[in-house]
């Protein structure tokens, strides 16, 4: 009981000062700006194919002239195949905003990745500036259908295997999706501190996933305060090391944009932000795992002490630890797996992909990430041990009491006969 009142002295001025939190920092929504018209920064419509015919591309004009005349370069190989190709001339019908129904016309080249064909789904960009006959163009696929359907498909797998667990988890999903959309981002956005946002933000998530999916009990409140203690490692190592590394956060196009139209804020803030943030998914998974197999140690040998409580959920954890820093390397690396083919491709060695700023970022993520997950096991491990077995004793003393006769009642009474 005691242990339980120490966690419960920790978790709940915690819980009430997230809230507070929440209050003072929730936005008022992401402010307003004017249109760039660069990357994400544009208006989009929904459009159909609805029709494709083949044409010579040197009748569509869609040909590319050799620089130099010199067909060996790779511009002017691709120049003359395309001179000599066939393209299509897709005509798109625009099915949503104010010009719905507006048809228009594109080119597509031979060697162009992206191949249109008729009745397909895309999603146009709108430029209001430019002629009417060029307003219009495809930007991308429309892949709401297939992403629908495998949303779908993980969601009955989840439900079936884990039931109502598996139902609480994905509400406690869509919480989430809903903290990080109305909360995080737009506070951001508002010019509020990303690294304080992210920590208020993260710090809701975890206590409303783990709680809502594993129930308010002292097992649960173990492992969130071997997340947030986790959590608060990797804010500090990752803020030191930021720092010390130089990162600046701004390494992309995406990120240029944004710093371009919001130049308040922090970009370094932001890129620690994305640490915490990406790292408390896996530490719930860690904590959550060596908390239950404590437990269940002692479910299975309830005369086990703390220490061998400890010991036995350790050697669990070091596997845990092995597969999880594992899983976070590759997962980096898949990400950045173009970026990687590209230094493969220039020759670099090792030592200057590692310095570029893009990769330094990329490694400082993945191994304070890292660190933190490793610390989450022994300290949730020593957590769940030392309330396990403080709940062990106290019940073992409840039996024992019960167990012991009560005193005979003194007095002269009848001795009764045999």
């Amino acid at each position: 009981m005691h242990l339980r009142k120490i966690i419960a002295a920790i978790l709940i001025p915690f819980g009430a000062a997230v809230l507070v939190g929440l209050v003072v920092l929730w936005p008022g929504g992401a402010p307003a700006h004017e249109r760039t018209g660069v990357g994400f920064d544009r208006q989009t419509e929904q459009a159909s194919v609805t029709k494709v015919v083949e044409i010579s591309c040197k009748e569509a004009g869609a040909s590319g002239v050799p620089p130099t005349g010199d067909t060996s370069t790779a511009e002017g190989s691709s120049a003359e195949q395309q001179e000599k190709g066939t393209c299509k001339r897709a005509t798109i019908r625009v099915d949503s905003g104010k010009d719905k129904g507006r048809t228009f016309t594109e080119i597509i080249q031979p060697d162009q990745s992206r191949q249109l064909h008729e009745g397909q789904k895309v999603v146009v960009a709108y430029e209001p500036s430019a002629p009417k006959d060029l307003q219009y163009s495809v930007t991308d696929i429309n892949r709401r259908l297939p992403m629908g359907v495998l949303a779908g498909i993980f969601a009955l797998a989840v439900v079936v295997v884990g039931r109502m667990r598996g139902v609480m988890a994905l509400v406690a999903l869509a919480i989430s999706f809903l903290v990080l959309t109305f909360f995080i981002l737009p506070a951001i956005l508002q010019g509020s501190n990303p690294l304080i946002v992210a920590v208020v933000g993260a710090s809701a998530i975890m206590l409303i996933a783990l709680y809502m999916c594993h129930g308010l009990s002292a097992r649960t409140s173990v492992a969130v305060l071997g997340t947030l203690i986790s959590l608060l490692l990797i804010g500090i190592l990752g803020s030191l090391f930021i720092d010390w590394a130089a990162l600046t956060g701004n390494t992309d196009d995406n990120t240029g944009l944004i710093h371009g139209l919001y130049p308040t804020i922090d970009m370094s803030g932001l890129l620690l932000a994305g640490v915490i943030i990406g790292s408390l998914g896996v530490l719930d998974d860690v904590t959550v795992t060596q908390t239950s197999a404590v437990w269940e140690l002692h479910e299975a040998n309830p005369s086990m002490g703390w220490r061998g409580l400890y010991r036995a959920g350790i050697r669990i954890g070091r596997d845990h630890i092995a597969s999880v820093v594992n899983t976070l390397v590759l997962a980096y690396a898949g990400a950045a797996l173009p970026l990687l083919l590209l230094f493969s491709i220039a020759q670099s060695g090792v030592g200057t992909v590692a310095n570029s700023e893009l990769v330094a970022e990329e490694i400082v993520r993945t191994l304070v990430g890292s660190i933190g997950l490793v610390a989450s096991v022994p300290v949730t491990t020593v957590l769940a041990a030392l309330v396990v077995s403080a709940d062990r004793t106290g019940e073992e003393r409840a039996v024992e009491a019960s167990a012991v006769p009560a005193p005979a009642r003194g007095g002269r009474g009848r001795r009764r006969k045999r």
